[in-house]
């Protein structure tokens, strides 16, 4: 299978079509207010017409390049790129105020690289075991791990963990609308032709993440950007290579663990690395005056949840992030079941990732210690030519899917209701958490009680059932708890 995988990874187009994913996410995430959700979502209806490998290397390029590329503007213009990269202009952003601009991007590229690189080995290690393990798993088991990945919700809530689960039951909800795939009955269908297959999540998806970002662009479109800072020397200094090293491999596997938790992100990671590294620090009072390890620590965290939100992704069908849940649509597209069987049926496929994301961060690396004043240019675009592109790609992707006007409506519709959420500070990531999740959770509870034949207790029959049944219980009080204490201080 490694041969195979090779074979499709090795080829001119595929390097190629990596090489360009991540130089465009580059460009996507070091534009203030452009997420690296929103970088994938927008570049997914490019790889309708593409096979298995070059689609989801092109969003794998684009995801690894994002990441990385909101530290670029976190920098030059303390205003984080992408909300992973706000713990970096903390430190960065004096640093390059002191004229070591070329230094502290520097510092964050190789950090970046180190700690995607780990996260990549990682889940080359545990995938191929974990996934052979879920291949014990039936409906009971696929039950309790869907309600588990509901249960991650109330992480990814927001500030409201009312409104996020009013979110994610609204996600639910929609994924109800169709065929009823046991008894073949129509379901909030209004005779309907366009909802009898149900609502496609992809064009849910560039609404809420695109669309609405769009929206929120509009409201600032004639705003002046800011000039950026002049960037001299990149490569490290001998004197930051120790710090790089060290905090690379300590927070890159940090990184990769909090990935693997559905609904964590990679925002969480980096504030948790910076705190982590400032615990662990000789000078902790320097910390906020542009440290290296300031720096390296989160950029390092960050880059680490790329490997890291692949795993379960890959092993489980449960998206570790938001933009895990967009790589499930890619794969679903070119008719690929994520989960373990994904491993059994499609291996190459698999190997391909791996491999696929290993070449990623290399050309990450080579991208940003070579052509890091190319990519800082981007900051210089206008808004007004900037929205009105992102316009166009929403309509033009969600209308390629299957050549339906529907698709645009249903996109035009999400859009509009992901900016009201944003001004409401609602997050829009339990909708789709709910529409990957739901029917996934409703077909193997009705499995489940047809094989037990109405018998409740088939939920809690085997001891992966009660693991998933503790991960629950703890995943819902866990927050509770957290807050009780925050206010008992």
């Amino acid at each position: 299978m490694l041969a195979e995988a090779l074979n499709l990874v090795l080829q001119p187009s595929v390097l190629l079509y990596i090489v360009l994913g991540v130089a465009g996410g580059m460009c996507i995430g070091c534009l203030p207010g452009l997420t690296t959700t929103m970088g994938v979502a927008l570049v997914l209806p490019l790889t309708f017409g593409m096979d298995a490998t070059h689609s989801i290397l092109l969003l794998i390029g684009v995801y690894v390049g994002a990441v990385y590329g909101g530290s670029i503007s976190a920098i030059l213009l303390n205003t984080p790129g992408t909300p992973a990269s706000a713990a970096t202009a903390l430190d960065g952003y004096k640093m390059a105020s002191r004229g070591e601009a070329g230094r502290a991007l520097g510092i964050s590229t190789t950090s970046s690289f180190l700690g995607g690189t780990i996260s990549c080995i990682f889940l080359i290690l545990i995938s191929p075991l974990l996934a052979k393990f879920a291949l014990r798993f039936s409906a009971p088991e696929f039950f309790m791990l869907a309600v588990f990945g509901l249960c991650v919700i109330s992480s990814i809530s927001g500030k409201s963990m009312l409104l996020g689960l009013i979110s994610g039951a609204f996600g639910i909800l929609i994924a109800t609308i169709g065929i009823d795939d046991i008894t073949g009955t129509l379901r909030f269908t209004f005779n309907n032709m366009n909802l009898f297959s149900g609502i496609n999540f992809i064009p849910v998806m560039i609404g809420l993440f695109a669309m609405s970002q769009a929206f929120v662009g509009v409201e600032d479109i004639f705003k002046k950007t800011a000039p950026t800072r002049k960037v001299t020397k990149v490569f490290p200094e001998r004197s930051d290579w120790g710090v790089i090293i060290k905090n690379s491999f300590a927070f890159g596997s940090l990184g990769t663990f909090i990935g693997s938790i559905p609904g964590v992100g990679a925002d969480i990671a980096s504030f948790i690395a910076y705190g982590q590294a400032k615990s662990m620090s000789k000078h902790p009072e320097k910390f906020g005056t542009g440290l290296p390890e300031a720096i390296s620590a989160p950029e390092a965290a960050n880059n680490g949840v790329t490997g890291g939100a692949l795993i379960p992704m890959l092993t489980l069908g449960v998206p570790g992030d938001a933009v895990a849940a967009i790589m499930i649509g890619a794969l679903t597209v070119q008719g690929l079941q994520p989960g373990p069987l994904l491993f059994q049926n499609d291996g190459p496929i698999v190997y391909a990732i791996f491999i696929g994301l290993l070449i990623a961060n290399v050309c990450m690396l080579v991208l940003g210690l070579n052509s890091v004043r190319l990519f800082t240019k981007v900051l210089s675009v206008p808004k007004s030519i900037l929205v009105p592109t992102i316009f166009l790609l929403c309509f033009v992707g969600s209308y390629a899917l299957a050549n339906n006007i529907f698709d645009v409506i249903v996109m035009l519709f999400f859009g509009i209701l992901g900016y009201f959420f944003q001004k409401i500070e609602m997050s829009s990531s339990p909708i789709i958490l709910g529409l990957i999740l739901g029917p996934m959770a409703e077909s193997n509870f009705r499995r489940a009680l047809l094989m037990g034949r109405g018998d409740y207790g088939t939920f809690l029959s085997t001891g992966i059932c009660w693991v998933f049944f503790i991960l629950i219980i703890v995943s819902l009080f866990l927050p509770m708890l957290q807050k009780k204490l925050l206010k008992s201080r």
